[in-house]
């Protein structure tokens, strides 16, 4: 059976694994020049020296543990997960709070910082029941439905954590606001969620149901970008053909067809089945009917995630933190609000003609984390990823940003005239250099309407979830499909086995 896959993302990459595995010919177009999709590098030069550098995703969190380790990644690559408890800095505190990851070291740090009465311990009880529902859906390339969902959880859990909104959870776990404006950060990760949104609660559990470090996010030794060239690595060792640089043109599914420009011309290459790894509005206007593709345009995927690379000259030496030897590896967030309102004020001004918001940015200290991977570099590095940011403009235009997001972290730092060089990504560079509709990075905004269970793009979800359209032949499984975006893979594992076995 041959199976052609448009776009060499991850998902791509892991869906092409799959089914050359299971005895498929699997032939990959790509239009870049390189795989990876927006997991790729970028090179900064600084005085002479090259340092590479994440352009788009930087930690490892989604990928399932069994995807990693059957395809071969988990023998190739070296990783390393902070075990330090992520330190959160709040307007009005001198010191940072630390999130434990114990539930019950986490109860006591809530109550005596925020004067918390609720219970951690519950709340991280009741997601694990929940993410591990979701990893069995993902072992088994199952879709849940809701019916799956209660029997599995309940009706009160299901209400509670999927079909609820992301306040209502909160509200019924957390007594404080400090304690509440933590956890709700998942929510408007990617795009400008509203907390009070009917299934904004499913957001929490989905993006901690990533099993590679248990449902935590670290990195890969030389950059995340180390996955998809391995797995490009491992795939052609098993014989996949995969055109780099070769955008298509056309697809013709009644012919089964694809014709793809290479080397300046046109080619044409027939299928068995076709697999559409790009993001959905790609797939469903190359390979769909006029009536998906429009409703595909419509669906909401607005990001307001913007992205600043640091580069130190020395070790980046943080005011907070501890004697434990990864002290220098924790994760850091830095919030601009306190009160529940008040963050989900500042996700709504984004899409009010705001241009940005400081809300609160995520600190990744990837150079720290290659040292502790054995691996020293020219500079030290950190990812900023910070909400809440406008779709207008790419980051070169906005330097008032740059340097508001640069200030605010150097603030947390002792060193901070080791700062060397900085760059600003924004949803606008997203969508211009990934193609991600309405840029957003990790296609999260699962709410009412567009949520797991609705937000497919097959004629017949219940038995062909992966489908696109009422082509039997023709599959998606690029950013846009569930679970979600991100460094993951699993839609493209999930739609690799689900065309193998309604093909069998």
């Amino acid at each position: 059976m041959h199976v052609v896959i448009v776009g060499a993302g991850i998902n791509g990459l892991v869906a092409a694994n799959y089914l050359r595995r299971s005895g498929c010919r699997v032939t990959m177009i790509e239009r870049a020049a390189r795989v990876g999709g927006a997991c790729v590098s970028a090179t900064a030069e600084i005085d002479g020296v090259r340092q590479d550098y994440a352009h788009g995703a930087s930690v490892l969190g989604l990928m399932q543990k069994f995807v990693f380790e059957e395809t071969g990644l988990a023998a190739r690559l070296q990783t390393f997960a902070p075990t330090h408890p992520k330190l959160i800095h709040f307007p009005g505190y001198d010191e940072p709070i630390w999130i434990w990851r114990e539930p019950e070291r986490l109860d006591r740090e809530f109550e005596g910082i925020f004067g918390e009465r609720g219970d951690a311990v519950a709340f991280r009880a009741d997601e694990a029941r929940v993410v591990d529902f979701l990893q069995r859906g993902y072992r088994e390339a199952r879709p849940p439905t809701m019916a799956d969902a209660e029997a599995a959880l309940g009706a009160q859990l299901t209400r509670r954590w999927i079909t609820g909104s992301a306040r209502d959870l909160l509200e019924h776990y957390f007594t404080s606001e400090g304690a509440r404006v933590y956890m709700a950060m998942t929510v408007t990760e990617s795009g400008p969620v509203a907390l009070s949104e009917p299934y904004s609660a499913f957001i929490v559990p989905m993006m901690d149901s990533g099993s590679v470090f248990g449902s935590y996010y670290g990195f890969v030794r030389g950059g995340i970008w180390q996955i998809p060239i391995e797995l490009d690595r491992i795939n052609r060792e098993l014989d996949v053909d995969v055109h780099l640089h070769c955008p298509v043109t056309e697809i013709d599914t009644r012919a089964r067809q694809v014709f793809f420009e290479e080397n300046g011309k046109v080619t044409r290459i027939g299928y068995d089945h076709l697999v559409m790894a790009t993001d959905t509005v790609t797939a469903a206007r190359l390979a769909g009917t006029p009536e998906l593709a429009r409703r595909t345009a419509e669906q909401r995927l607005l990001g307001s995630a913007g992205k600043v690379t640091m580069m130190f000259r020395q070790p980046v030496r943080w005011k907070h933190g501890s004697a434990q030897p990864d002290s220098d590896t924790a994760f850091r967030f830095l919030f601009s609000e306190i009160s529940l309102s008040g963050f989900e004020a500042a996700a709504a001004d984004v899409t009010q003609g705001t241009i940005y918001h400081p809300g609160y940015a995520q600190i990744y200290c990837e150079g720290a984390a290659m040292r502790q991977l054995g691996l020293r570099e020219p500079f030290d590095r950190l990812s900023v990823f910070f909400n809440f940011l406008a779709l207008d403009r790419p980051g070169a235009e906005w330097p008032q940003v740059e340097a508001q997001v640069r200030q605010a972290v150097l603030n947390l730092i002792a060193n901070p005239q080791d700062c060397v060089w900085t760059r600003l990504l924004t949803p606008r560079d997203l969508q211009e250099t990934f193609l991600f509709p309405g840029g957003n990075l990790d296609h999260t905004m699962l709410v009412a309407g567009q949520t797991y269970f609705d937000r497919g793009y097959s004629s017949d979800p219940e038995t062909m979830f992966y489908r696109l359209g009422g082509e039997d032949r023709v599959h998606v499984c690029g950013a846009g499909t569930y679970p979600c975006g991100s460094v993951a893979g699993t839609p493209g594992y999930m739609c690799a086995k689900q065309l193998l076995r309604t093909s069998s």
